[in-house]
């Protein structure tokens, strides 16, 4: 393996000029799923380099379940600086993970709780909570608890209430599934115009259908994997808002009313409950995204030129990509043949 080992670690170094870039320069959707594909696999393959290093750091401590053979010379040799690496790769490895359970953890803890808040609505696509705090976000749908009826509410009484209603709503709904739904409140509905309002909607819509939720988890995670992927995980939340204010303006046919909407969101919200969630009023650069609905739309390209900046960016955070998962794959190919070597029959 030899130093390549360590490459993964450092590569997504090379994705940095692309994740700013890509923000000025490719229409948001293609920036968005462009940068999501190369977060996740720059953030596994650094995590699968940092377990290889953290096996032979393993074999070296006293006591440890691993076989005698793993810590022979011809094992440690794979890894430069051994000695070090291999024993900092432990709580490395460990943080890595830790962080990313939490992040699960929280994610989908406030996934819950939000749909708790709408017990007692009703079934919806547009949720209006009775709340004072101006804000609002896109909620995706997913598997009901166990101890929920199909509205969301508790067995027992609230339940039997609402079963002739189940049998009138979709299929979906039968199998036990919620829906993406819009949550707004009442005090952001009144700080809207009509037009403005349908700005909303159609943003939040397509956070849904487009599951920019999934995106942001992923970018997420990978950030938590790699720190030197967070430029990223900024681009990304960024980009995703960006195409539904897009998506939003070529729906109702008014860039000015979409940037409108979100000034006035911004400048009337505190932040949601649920920051896990897209939303108009997301924290974030407001005022460059509503310059951007003031110019001209995006062109659209499923790549970018190659002779233009972000072209160039662009080719060489793949190339990155592309080394990043040789060189963790040959890693772990040679790091399984040594070990097979080494391990008594």
């Amino acid at each position: 393996m030899g130093v390549f080992v360590f490459l993964p670690l450092v590569l997504p170094l090379t994705a940095w000029p692309v994740a700013r870039l890509a923000e000025q320069h490719l229409h948001p959707r293609t920036a968005t799923r462009l940068l999501t594909v190369m977060a996740a696999v720059l953030a596994l393959c650094s995590t699968v380099c940092l377990g290889l290093v953290m096996v032979v750091g393993t074999a070296q401590l006293p006591g440890n379940p691993l076989p005698d053979g793993w810590s022979d010379p011809e094992v440690r040799a794979a890894v430069p600086y051994d000695e070090v690496v291999g024993k900092a790769a432990i709580p490395a490895l460990c943080a890595v993970l830790v962080a990313c359970c939490r992040t699960l953890w929280r994610h989908a803890r406030v996934r819950r709780q939000a749909h708790r808040a709408l017990i007692g609505l009703p079934e919806t696509e547009v949720a209006v909570l009775p709340d004072g705090a101006p804000y609002a976000y896109a909620l995706p749908g997913g598997r009901r608890g166990a101890g929920a009826s199909r509205d969301g509410a508790p067995r027992g009484a609230a339940g039997r209430r609402v079963r002739a209603a189940d049998r009138r709503r979709p299929a979906a709904a039968a199998r036990g599934r919620r829906r993406g739904r819009v949550v707004v409140t009442t005090a952001l509905l009144d700080r809207l115009r009509p037009a403005e309002r349908r700005a909303l909607f159609a943003h939040e819509r397509v956070h849904l259908a487009a599951r920019h939720d999934r995106f942001l988890l992923t970018v997420q995670l990978a950030a938590r994997a790699n720190p030197f992927l967070r430029p990223l995980h900024t681009a990304v939340t960024y980009t995703a808002e960006r195409w539904a204010d897009e998506e939003a303006a070529r729906e109702i046919g008014s860039r000015r009313t979409v940037a409108r909407a979100i000034g006035t969101a911004a400048l009337v919200s505190g932040g949601t409950p649920a920051p896990a969630f897209p939303g108009l009023a997301a924290p974030g650069p407001v005022p460059r995204r509503v310059a951007a609905l003031l110019g001209p739309a995006p062109v659209v390209h499923r790549w970018p030129p190659v002779f233009t900046s972000v072209g160039l960016a662009a080719w060489a955070a793949a190339a990155g990509t592309a080394v990043s998962a040789m060189s963790s794959a040959n890693s772990a190919v040679t790091m399984v043949l040594i070990l097979h070597a080494a391990t008594p029959l």
